[in-house]
């Protein structure tokens, strides 16, 4: 690992605070040091008060706030006299001292100091940096990992036997230390949990990691295999022979959590060569890479065998009889769905309720492999047991953290569901995406327009070139989205076109066909190859995009009018056909949402012209005399896909401000 300090960078920061966020950066950049607001750093510093008085202040970071992207602000100034108070008690439960660490705060919106504060006040230098190296973690999870870290660091460094976090940690660090001498000492080693270094200079203690955590690495490459695997992303054919399983796994893992969840494969050459070794599988049942990662991934993978429900049920009894193992009778078992997966052929499967969740989970169990391999090399992956586990996983201090963002009603009515749109890159197509995303849905945005891919930019979308009419980009599309999300939910079949306007008599062929096929005939291949996999969804809704002139047709459309008239019918029987597999079948009937594709200038003046209006008075000739909006349309289509119609299938809608020939 090299150093990343930058001389001029660092003269930049005006002060020592701004130091202190310079230095972390340069720390959680490294995702082999911490992950996913891991780790801690702090600075001491003078401050002056209200009074005027000179307060000696720990800047320590706040709870909440991740090293890569943390701000001055993210650092909870703590008065370092009670800190040391705090220090000197023998006992103090972790509720008692996140209340007294706030109420010696200097600042009362600043975020919840670490609950690592009191340990960072104890070491008497002014800047502490702590993380939790991979490579370090890696030699303490050997079966004589102590007497290695000894080995590697000698007297240089201090080594502490695992503790719990928090108050007991730092009651732990204050007795071993009370004859040692800190200026002989580097850093500080705990056992399963992370490493410490610290210096009165900003670069020395940054510099001090980036040494022992070098040296970890030096030592495993000298004393364990390197994991060395060849290949490149599993195949497309046995992916497409495993989607609906995977699907199927997704399935089954939401109805354990009891809520819609993601599940994204990871089939690269890594994760394949993990899930085919038998000694991996073996060590990955033993616990996490540091107890800090169990309440993102549980105490252990879900091993998926050829039935995946039962696999996933055998999961949640196991889970279920290690809380009952160790809880008493003050707590209660939180969900036993299980986090990630290890599937022998086809890699490692992440579960979350967002992307964000998924991508942490995945990131935790791509840095988690290649340590249990490295460790089985060196004697065995011997982590922290399963009762120091359950401890963290059950820490008043954890769950609190996890409790403010899972309330009831703070949670979108489509979070952790998966959706297609066709058509998405304008429009109505564009508006459901958004209205969807607002709603916490993942959406795979299809559209024949190559600009897809730069109308979204969110991680929770898919963008898809593709061209609906192409039956094999039509296939590979349902797939893909399948395969990066792990299942589907919601189909808003939406993509069309709006032919130019000719009398039966006068009627092109081109266009005839045309319609036809994009608005009638690619909106039932879809429908085809959604089904498996909305057979498998969570609530499964399909909503078609039809049109008013359904059941109010207009002269001179009867290529677009008989096209969506033939869909509203094929709506209509999939109702009936899918209704026993608990899938919803609902159509719109928007009409004159002018924002949209298929209206341009010349069509807007030509269909104006024909009703003898002006364009203004067209965009607003209905009962209402409103304008129709892409935005009012996708937000009735995301309500229909939704739980305020579960009990609404095979309807039509009309959204356009009122039509006396509809009504």
């Amino acid at each position: 690992m090299n150093s990343l300090w930058n001389d001029a960078e660092a003269a930049a920061c005006a002060d020592a605070l701004n130091l202190r966020v310079y230095s972390s950066r340069l720390l959680g950049c490294e995702s082999s040091l911490v992950l996913h607001g891991g780790g801690n750093t702090s600075v001491k510093s003078t401050v002056t008060d209200v009074f005027g008085d000179a307060v000696e202040t720990l800047f320590v970071k706040g709870s909440g706030w991740d090293l890569a992207t943390i701000e001055a602000a993210g650092f909870a100034p703590v008065r370092m006299d009670a800190l040391l108070r705090l220090a000197q008690l023998d006992v103090l439960s972790d509720s008692d001292m996140v209340c007294a660490q706030r109420m010696a705060m200097l600042d009362p919106a600043a975020p919840n100091p670490s609950v690592e504060a009191i340990l960072h006040a104890l070491i008497p230098f002014r800047f502490v940096d702590h993380t939790h190296a991979d490579a370090v973690v890696t030699v303490t999870n050997t079966p004589d990992g102590e007497a290695r870290i000894a080995e590697l660091y000698g007297e240089e460094v201090l080594v502490i036997p695992y503790v719990m976090p928090g108050f007991d940690l730092a009651r732990a660090v204050r007795e071993a230390t009370r004859d040692v001498d800190w200026q002989k000492l580097k850093g500080m080693v705990l056992m399963h949990h992370g490493v410490f270094t610290f210096a009165d200079d900003a670069r020395e203690s940054y510099e001090t990691m980036i040494e022992l955590v070098s040296a970890a690495e030096n030592y495993l490459a000298t004393h364990a295999r390197t994991v060395v695997v060849s290949g490149k992303q599993d195949d497309a054919s046995r992916i497409d022979m495993k989607l609906i399983e995977l699907a199927r796994l997704r399935r089954a893992v939401s109805d354990v959590r009891g809520v819609p969840v993601l599940a994204m494969p990871d089939g690269c050459a890594e994760a394949l060569h993990f899930a085919a070794d038998a000694s991996a599988i073996n060590a990955v049942g033993r616990g996490t890479l540091t107890p800090d990662h169990v309440i993102r991934t549980k105490p252990w993978p879900l091993f998926v065998g050829e039935d995946v429900a039962a696999t996933v049920d055998e999961f949640s009894k196991k889970y279920c009889a290690y809380f009952n193992r160790h809880a008493d009778a003050s707590l209660t078992c939180l969900d036993t769905a299980p986090r990630w997966a290890v599937w022998p052929g086809n890699g490692c499967v992440s579960f979350g309720r967002s992307v964000k969740e998924v991508l942490i989970v995945a990131d935790i169990a791509a840095h988690a492999r290649p340590a249990m391999l490295r460790a089985e090399v060196m004697g065995g992956w011997s982590p922290v047991c399963e009762a120091d586990l359950f401890a963290v996983e059950y820490w008043e201090l954890e769950q609190a953290k996890l409790g403010q963002s899972g309330k009831a009603g703070n949670v979108p009515v489509h979070q952790g569901k998966v959706a297609l749109v066709t058509g998405a890159a304008s429009g109505i197509g564009k508006a459901c995406v958004d209205v969807l995303l607002e709603q916490g849905a993942c959406v795979a945005a299809l559209d024949i327009n190559p600009e897809v891919a730069e109308v979204f930019t969110s991680s929770a979308v898919l963008a898809l070139v593709c061209d609906v009419t192409d039956d094999a980009a039509l296939q590979a599309a349902v797939a893909a989205t399948v395969g990066h999300f792990g299942g589907l939910d919601i189909l808003v079949s939406n993509a069309g076109i709006f032919p130019a306007s000719r009398r039966i008599e006068d009627m092109d062929a081109d266009d005839w066909q045309k319609s036809l096929a994009l608005n009638l005939t690619s909106h039932q291949q879809l429908l085809q190859y959604c089904a498996p996999y909305l057979t498998l969804g969570i609530d499964a809704a399909v909503v078609i995009v039809a049109s008013k002139n359904v059941p109010a047709p207009g002269p001179g459309a009867a290529a677009y009018s008989v096209a969506k008239a033939g869909l509203t019918q094929l709506g209509r029987v999939a109702a009936l056909e899918m209704a026993e597999q608990g899938i919803r079948v609902n159509m719109l009937h928007p009409n004159a949402v002018f924002d949209t594709a298929i209206w341009n200038e010349a069509i807007l003046a030509a269909r104006a012209a024909h009703y003898n209006l002006s364009i203004e008075a067209y965009k607003t000739n209905n009962l209402l005399s409103v304008e129709v909006t892409s935005r009012q349309v996708a937000e009735l289509t995301v309500a229909m896909a939704g739980p305020l119609f579960a009990c609404t299938t095979g309807a039509q809608l009309p959204v356009d401000g009122g039509n006396e020939r509809v009504i």
